[in-house]
């Protein structure tokens, strides 16, 4: 795969900002970062062994 430079980065960031507008942009950028913080919960919920998911239901139920 390519190594981009900056100059090539800052194309990229440009054709962005002229599909999204300005004012979407931000928008964008949370939505994105909500997602990714979603995505690690769950690869950090699915990492976890299967017993201490029984312990954390019985803590809760008794």
């Amino acid at each position: 795969m390519r190594n981009f430079g900056m100059s090539e980065l800052l194309i990229i960031l440009l054709v962005i900002l002229v599909l999204f507008g300005a004012r979407k942009l931000p928008d964008l950028a949370r939505a994105l970062g909500r997602s990714l913080n979603e995505f690690k919960k769950g690869r950090e919920e699915g990492a976890k062994p299967e017993g201490s998911d029984e312990k954390k239901t019985d803590e809760k139920k008794g």
